[in-house]
């Protein structure tokens, strides 16, 4: 059974950071793995965030979040965070992480197969 548990979430002043980590655990990891994060704010759609293929590099970002956010993921620990910097009040959402098996990198939430309860992220002004 595939879980996936978000932490680190919490409120944050505008300008601030804030590290958010998934662990996963029932999975097989490989290549053909993706790992991402979405938001959802009130009373808005669900929206990616950010995706990175298990072990490697060159992750995808939303635009309203490159230069800002970073994910990665620490292989060792079956991790994947997503450090946020720079955090905005339109920032301001549940985050979630999610699973996609396959090929390609899954920029929308029905390219995902498994998914986290998610974790508040409030930015204040």
């Amino acid at each position: 059974q595939v879980q996936l548990v978000e932490s680190g979430g919490g409120l944050v002043q505008a300008g601030g950071s804030l590290r958010l980590s998934c662990v996963a655990s029932g999975l097989t990891f490989s290549r053909y793995v993706v790992l991402g994060w979405f938001r959802q704010a009130p009373e808005k759609e669900r929206e990616f965030v950010a995706a990175i293929r298990w072990s490697a590099m060159r992750p995808d970002y939303a635009n309203s979040v490159k230069g800002r956010f970073t994910v990665s993921t620490d292989d060792a620990k079956n991790t994947v965070y997503l450090q946020m910097n720079s955090l905005k009040p339109e920032d301001t959402a549940d985050y979630f992480c999610a699973v996609r098996l396959g090929y390609g990198m899954g920029l929308v939430d029905l390219d995902y197969d498994y998914w986290g309860q998610g974790t508040q992220v409030t930015v204040s002004s």
